[in-house]
């Protein structure tokens, strides 16, 4: 038994719109199958996708504080050239350059319109086969706490885990990797930008959700009312969504 991410979930005032950028940000379409905006590769959609973790932008009526969020997205890039094709392409889409106390790195942090914040990562020969979206990057304490719940939620390899850093992909080896990176900021609103994940084929969603309770996380309302999904936290209370089969 196990769940996996099938989706990055964001919220945003104008769903379409953020939407359309992220599309044009990664290459790949804009569906609207009801009130969210799927963002994913190929030209019909294919739900959950085989390989890559996909977008979902959900409209919300509030608007995005100035928290920085503790979960977004890193960008691939294959040279310097592309890295700065792409910063300029972003920009010229809406992104802005945003400082969340970065330094001087070799990539660019930048928010799109409604200031979701993201990277545009340097080179890297690690995430050269990821696609566009190198990786799901989630802010925490205790990277080894988080290795040890996540290891035991998702069917998902764990490859490294340090005081500093836990990382997974999935046992494919396709696809993006999820990253917790120790941070010494706290959590105090919940995040604009979330997993969402779905149990394994042939496994029951009550029995996931009761499974993920006994490892530690804790139901949580986010005003979803009577919905198909159960919305948890992680013992760190990073918010996501498991979805039922469809």
């Amino acid at each position: 038994m196990a769940v996996r991410p099938v989706q990055v979930n964001i919220k945003a005032l104008d769903g379409l719109a953020v939407g359309r950028f992220w599309g044009a940000a990664l290459g790949w379409s804009v569906f609207r199958p009801g009130v969210t905006t799927y963002v994913g590769p190929g030209d019909d959609v294919v739900w959950p996708d085989p390989v890559f973790v996909c977008v979902d932008v959900v409209p919300v009526p509030e608007p995005k504080t100035a928290t920085k969020n503790r979960v977004h997205l890193d960008l691939a890039t294959t040279s310097a050239a592309q890295q700065a094709e792409l910063v300029a392409r972003l920009r010229a889409l809406g992104a802005t350059p945003v400082d969340v106390g970065q330094g001087d790195v070799p990539w660019t942090v930048l928010a799109d319109p409604e200031g979701n914040e993201f990277c545009v990562l340097e080179p890297r020969e690690t995430y050269r086969d990821t696609g566009p979206i190198a990786a799901v990057v989630v802010d925490c304490a205790d990277p080894r706490a988080m290795a040890g719940f996540w290891g035991e939620a998702m069917d998902w390899t764990l490859h490294e885990v340090t005081d500093d850093r836990a990382v997974f992909r999935s046992a494919e080896g396709t696809g993006p990797y999820l990253e917790f990176l120790r941070t010494p900021d706290v959590k105090t609103v919940p995040d604009r930008v979330h997993l969402d994940l779905l149990p394994c084929p042939g496994d029951d969603k009550e029995a996931e959700v009761a499974r993920l309770r006994a490892l530690g996380a804790t139901d949580i309302d986010l005003g979803q009312g009577d919905v198909p999904w159960t919305c948890l936290a992680d013992p760190e209370g990073h918010e996501f969504c498991v979805l039922a089969p469809s």
